[in-house]
């Protein structure tokens, strides 16, 4: 089904052994597990919300965070993946691993929206994300149609700065006290791309791949 109000939407983006696609309802049982064993890894850079992390993160919370991107797909305002890693070989098949989606999308003249992300710390450090990233940055600006892409993150999570950071993202602003994460409002740092950015390169996986193949064999965070 395509949402009315969506461009480019919804879709399935892979590049090797990393899928983005639609969340599904079926989805619950593994996104619950995936959010409940990563508490320490993820609680300290998400909005504070009221209540334990196990029932904020149960297969149940999550009727609600799907009914919410579902609402907010269909009337244009945000694209929300399921990260998904396909098992070495073909075989296994594929397990959630993360999410990724641009939000606050506006269109016309300012043709813009802001991403957000997390992944499973048991794949942290092998390209997954910045993957990811490049798969959503470049659907947005081709049939997603927009102009540019922001992400803002807290100064101390180096683990999302290294991702914007391989990838060329520009950093253009510091936000004091931008949004209420653990407890406090908190300062952060704000990155964008446009598309023009990345033309030159053949757009921003076209980049990704070009960094990564010229990188060492055992270089960190590859």
């Amino acid at each position: 089904m395509v949402y009315s109000g969506q461009i480019g939407w919804p879709a399935v983006l892979t590049d090797g052994s990393v899928v983005l696609r639609p969340y599904r309802r079926g989805d619950a049982e593994p996104w619950s597990a995936v959010r409940r064993a990563n508490q320490a890894w993820l609680a300290p850079w998400e909005p504070t919300a009221v209540g334990p992390w196990e029932e904020l993160n149960s297969p149940a919370a999550y009727r609600l965070f799907y009914r919410d991107l579902r609402r907010s797909a269909r009337d244009g305002s945000a694209m929300p993946f399921a990260i998904r890693l396909r098992e070495p070989g073909g075989r296994g098949g594929e397990r959630y691993v993360g999410h990724i989606g641009l939000g606050s999308i506006t269109r016309r003249a300012f043709g813009s929206g802001y991403v957000g992300y997390w992944v499973d710390s048991a794949v942290a450090g092998r390209g997954v994300m910045p993957t990811a990233l490049a798969l959503l940055v470049d659907h947005a600006f081709g049939l997603g149609g927009l102009h540019r892409v922001e992400v803002n993150i807290r100064p101390e999570n180096r683990a999302s700065r290294r991702v914007v950071d391989k990838l060329g993202f520009r950093e253009e602003a510091f936000h004091p006290r931008y949004m209420f994460i653990d407890g406090a409002w908190r300062d952060h740092v704000g990155y964008a791309l446009t598309v023009e950015d990345v033309t030159a390169d053949g757009g921003l996986l076209a980049r990704w791949h070009r960094l990564r193949a010229a990188r060492t064999p055992d270089a960190p965070g590859s």
